[in-house]
């Protein structure tokens, strides 16, 4: 069965490197590409996400979400992370095509509705989206089949404090919405993300087995390697992002435990995902073991032949 998807993403090398190996997995028909701000400005998420699908001739839509978190002041993007333009030292692409006028929480609900228990959301940024459609329409969470989050840590650990992601530390309001909601969740968070890695030559070998796309990825990721060498004293790069898209296609990559889990919304403890007990609320189920090497070797079988997936689509 061909699952769909709906990418949530602020485009980010390894959104980019997540979206690829989506457009590259004949498992996957990515339905659209909400974006949101995060690693890059709004207007640079709708940009690179245009970008990504032009690069790989895959038609897909793209919708423009929030600009901004529900309440807390807005952090400038992650530059140092992933690049002023998103993906590293590669100059900005103007893309061809542009946005639908359709804002994401709009998109994602009526998409949602036209296709009841199909669709599967994948978060791969602040959460600022999902909440805005859960306001947009509260039937979504009966009309999606579930909702995978890359965000959050279930263990006290964070990388942009002790105890926060990124994802959920940029916008807490709107994790807190997404993780009280009767939908069916799961949280692919820092407790597996950053055991899985990739090396610069598993990049650079995708650069010879799919010029254009591994070549692009391979160049982007050089910024990334960079950071995290400076952050780890190792010329690697965890894998976030596409470690999301595959507990969806190849969930037997991890181990899961389900619980509830409580977002602190202020003071030092600010974008904290808690597990609590607490049977009020809905049950996440979190990945908290992850085959690594399984993580790295499918992601590489998949971008290898992204570039003959593309030009079947010519």
């Amino acid at each position: 069965m061909i699952q769909k998807i709906i990418i949530d993403t602020d485009p980010g090398i390894d959104d980019a490197m997540a979206i690829h190996m989506a457009f590259a997995d004949p498992r996957l028909d990515v339905l659209g590409l909400t974006t949101i701000f995060g690693n890059v400005t709004i207007d640079n998420a709708t940009r690179n996400a245009l970008v990504l699908a032009e690069m790989a001739h895959y038609e897909t839509v793209v919708s423009q979400g929030a600009l901004v978190p529900r309440r807390r002041p807005p952090e400038p993007p992650a530059d140092f992370v992933h690049g002023g333009e998103g993906f590293g030292n590669v100059a900005p692409i103007t893309p061809q095509g542009t946005a639908i006028s359709q804002p994401a929480a709009r998109y994602l609900c009526e998409t949602c509705a036209a296709h009841p228990g199909e669709i599967i959301i994948c978060a791969v940024g602040p959460l600022t989206n999902l909440a805005a459609a859960l306001d947009h329409d509260p039937a979504i969470v009966d009309n999606v089949k579930a909702v995978v989050v890359m965000g959050g840590s279930a263990a006290p650990h964070g990388n942009v404090s002790n105890v926060a992601e990124a994802n959920i530390w940029n916008d807490p309001d709107a994790a807190e919405c997404v993780f009280a909601a009767s939908w069916p969740v799961t949280m692919v968070g820092l407790d597996v993300t950053e055991k899985a890695q990739c090396t610069p030559a598993d990049f650079a070998t995708l650069a010879e087995q799919a010029p254009a796309i591994g070549g692009f990825l391979d160049a982007a990721t050089q910024f990334y390697f960079d950071f995290h060498e400076n952050k780890t004293g190792t010329r690697s790069c965890f894998m976030h992002d596409p470690s999301a898209v595959l507990a969806i296609t190849d969930p037997d990559y991890f181990d899961f435990e389900r619980m509830a889990l409580k977002v602190i919304c202020g003071g030092d403890e600010i974008g904290r995902t808690l597990p609590v007990e607490d049977t009020s609320r809905p049950q996440v189920q979190v990945a908290m073991q992850v085959n690594g090497a399984a993580v790295r070797d499918k992601f590489i079988e998949l971008v290898a032949n992204a570039d003959k997936a593309r030009d079947s689509r010519r």
